[in-house]
């Protein structure tokens, strides 16, 4: 752990290490009454049969890693579902701290909840940068724990340094999964995670997240933001553009009735 020097040290000793590994983890920023409120708006939009549907490209869906059922595992986005998560998004703290590593004024650019019950698949190893002309370099993801999160429920595994490289992936605009032979195993740290916590990663930053094999749910907030120079405020415009692409792969598979909802 870092030792508790004067706020400013402190920021330039977070904004050091946020930029040599690529990620940053900060404990307890919000409190237990926060967390617990987060717990049962978790709870509470988690019970929006009215949303959840596969045609609606707001879910996202993983199989489970038993049964290969295909479940309800994500909604993105969530604040406008959601008062009490697009409080947290835009809470001071959290915009603080991101405007300390950017050196400049952090917006939010988007912003999701992932579920991940008990049996859920994890995601393969991939960068969150895609390389649209309108997708932000300063892209930086803060997770926000709900839930305790550690190897058993498939937290977050990072790579430290490789967010130096830049993008590792064909530049065509897609979504592509890194082979882990492009990595050092060794160097992966996961996210371990208790509620209140924090963690911070660079869009560059590979990482990957194993089967949640534990019985308990491993619910993550996930906020992405990105720097005032690099776009300002943009989460309505990356929206429009992102379901435009969603939709345009949904139809690539025979899925021609989606909707956003």
């Amino acid at each position: 752990m870092l030792s508790d020097p004067a706020p400013a040290a402190r920021a330039q000793s977070f904004a050091q290490q946020y930029h040599a590994d690529g990620y940053l983890i900060l404990r307890q920023v919000f409190s237990r009454a926060e967390t617990d409120e987060m717990d049962a708006e978790a709870t509470r939009v988690f019970q929006r049969q009215d949303l959840i549907d596969q045609d609606n490209i707001r879910c996202r869906w993983q199989n489970c890693a038993k049964t290969g059922e295909c479940r309800f595992d994500c909604f993105d986005p969530i604040i406008d579902i959601s008062p009490i998560f697009a409080r947290v998004a835009r809470d001071e703290r959290i915009l603080s701290m991101m405007a300390s590593l950017y050196g400049q004024q952090a917006f939010l650019f988007k912003d999701k909840l992932i579920f991940k019950p008990p049996g859920a698949t994890g995601y393969a190893l991939h960068q969150d940068y895609i390389s649209w002309k309108t997708f932000p370099a300063s892209f930086a993801t803060v997770i926000v724990a709900i839930d305790p999160a550690g190897s058993r429920n498939g937290a977050t595994e990072v790579f430290p340094g490789y967010h130096q490289r830049g993008c590792l992936m064909p530049k065509d605009g897609m979504y592509h999964e890194l082979p882990m032979t492009a990595m050092d195993a060794a160097k992966g740290v996961t996210l371990e995670l208790q509620p209140g916590d924090i963690a911070i990663f660079t869009g560059f930053t590979p990482h990957r997240s194993e089967p949640n094999l534990s019985d308990q749910w491993r619910r993550l907030l996930y906020l992405s933001y990105n720097k005032a120079s690099d776009g300002g405020e943009q989460r309505a415009r990356h929206y429009a553009e992102f379901h435009r692409w969603l939709k345009d792969r949904y139809a690539e598979y025979g899925k021609t009735n989606t909707f956003f909802r």
